[in-house]
């Protein structure tokens, strides 16, 4: 019961993330699904989760504490890479603890996590956590990544986003892919938090909680989807059984056949009284009803 999503983009990094928990008919929770971790002038890494919230709390708990094998913890670590090695450390640690109590009643081992950020000395990078611990990271041929309820919004972010696009243009992006969200599915809600970071600041540079009562956001809801209509109603209707030699974007042809798969009814169905309308155009339909 989720949406976050994290673009790594050469001009820095987005991250925005809902903060439903729960949609029951008669109790909506709410809890805020992304952390940082900051060390200003030296680290700024951002934490989103979704799955279970008791493993995602208790993974936050574990990670700001943990140490590796070399001696290093989130706050020390060389590299954004080494953080996010120590964090699937701790998801791992967790599920090695809860994931067999879990199982006996019933609850699966779920967490997903986008964690990205900037070391000192390195470039952004963006990381998506599995359940396992193991991960993978974002580059240029995938530029983002989407956690919890991603298919909603995912298409306006194929379409518009690439590693040269601004932060102001992918933040904008993110909100539209969000709206998207909001609206086919009611386990995604209010309040979200968007946080924007440029490149080389070393500290969290643009943050925002967005709430209804947001004047861009309501502006974002509402001009996307008045536009979307604008788009649909300026596209042409379908042509159908139209000739072969008829130009323009035709959907059907007498040239282009094709036939429905039918079942044959059995022997036992009496035949029809009547047999059944030959098909017609649109144009036809319109015709006859002029009539």
């Amino acid at each position: 019961m989720t949406y976050c999503v994290g673009m790594r983009l050469n001009a820095g990094l987005v991250f925005l993330s809902d903060s439903r928990t729960n949609a029951g008919v008669d109790q909506v929770g709410t809890f805020r699904k992304q952390t940082v971790f900051e060390i200003p002038g030296d680290r700024m890494m951002v934490m989103m989760t979704a799955g279970n919230l008791s493993i995602s709390q208790s993974i936050r708990q574990l990670v700001s504490e943990l140490m590796d094998d070399a001696g290093h913890t989130i706050w020390t670590a060389p590299s954004v890479y080494d953080a996010a090695r120590i964090l699937g450390q701790a998801v791992r640690q967790v599920h090695e603890r809860d994931a067999r109590t879990l199982a006996d009643f019933g609850i699966e081992f779920n967490v997903s996590i986008i964690f990205g950020g900037q070391v000192k000395g390195e470039r952004c990078r963006l990381f998506q956590i599995y359940s396992a611990g193991n991960f993978i990271e974002a580059h240029d041929e995938n530029t983002y990544f989407q956690i919890g309820e991603a298919k909603y919004g995912k298409p306006i972010i194929d379409r518009v986003v690439t590693p040269a696009t601004s932060l102001d243009d992918a933040a904008k992006c993110a909100l539209i892919s969000m709206d998207s969200t909001l609206r086919s599915n009611v386990s995604v809600g209010l309040p979200l938090d968007l946080l924007v970071y440029e490149d080389n600041q070393l500290a969290v540079t643009h943050f925002v909680t967005i709430d209804d009562r947001n004047e861009y956001f309501q502006m974002i809801r509402r001009t996307w989807g008045d536009q979307l209509k604008s788009v649909f109603e300026g596209l042409e209707a379908p042509v159908w059984n139209a000739a072969p030699e008829t130009p323009g974007t035709v959907l059907h042809s007498t040239s282009t056949g094709g036939k429905p798969v039918r079942v044959t009814p059995p022997a036992s169905v009496p035949p029809p009284k009547v047999a059944s309308p030959p098909l017609q155009t649109l144009s036809q339909q319109f015709h006859d009803g002029q009539q």
